[in-house]
């Protein structure tokens, strides 16, 4: 985009950072913040720099924190018997917003992907064996989404959880609640259908 501001289109190639922003919409963002929300703007501003900053990862779950050791881990309320793994911290918020779990995490930040460089240790796979043999993990909930490398990771995961005596589990992929038949895609009725279940 041409502009006779460098610090405008600086500003516009920044916001294109973001997912799913193209050039006309990180140009309507700036344009917006500079027409009507210069404070926010500022705000916005100063609270990415900090987040940049002062965001690391926990040392024993990889979730983002500020502290050496995240508060879910350093939690005594939480069941250190079970850990569930997880692909992203989305996913991680996504499943204390939706359940009652109240285990703690292992955030993978990726999944196996040889062919974008992610393998066992980018995954932090490592770390993670380590945990398993400390001997306090009794389940390793597999948490990874119902794709092709999520369920390689899956397999992987699981591996680990069996040489290390720890039960996996992996979270149940099928039919959604309330859904109907007619109008589940062929993948999902096709894996819910060969994972089904005996009914007491």
């Amino acid at each position: 985009m041409s502009s006779s501001s460098p610090l405008l289109a600086d500003l516009i190639e920044a916001l294109r950072c973001l997912p799913g922003v193209g050039g006309k919409s990180a140009q309507r963002m700036a344009f917006h913040l500079l027409e009507r929300e210069r404070e926010r703007g500022l705000k916005l501003a100063g609270a990415l720099e900090q987040a940049m900053r002062r965001i690391g990862n926990c040392s024993r779950c990889r979730n983002f924190s500020e502290d050496p050791v995240c508060s879910l881990c350093a939690s005594a309320s939480r069941d250190r018997h079970t850990l569930c793994v997880v692909e992203s911290p989305t996913d991680l918020a996504a499943i204390e917003q939706a359940t009652g779990f109240r285990g703690q995490y292992f955030v993978l930040l990726g999944r196996l992907s040889p062919l974008d460089g992610l393998g066992p240790e980018e995954l932090g796979l490592a770390q993670l064996n380590e945990r398993l043999a400390e001997g306090e993990v009794a389940e390793l909930i597999i948490a990874t989404n119902p794709t092709v490398e999520g369920e390689a990771t899956a397999h992987y995961l699981a591996q680990l959880a069996h040489q290390a005596k720890v039960r996996p589990s992996r979270l149940a992929h099928g039919v959604p609640l309330g859904g109907e038949l007619e109008y589940v895609d062929r993948g999902t009725l096709a894996h819910a259908f060969g994972s089904r279940q005996n009914v007491d």
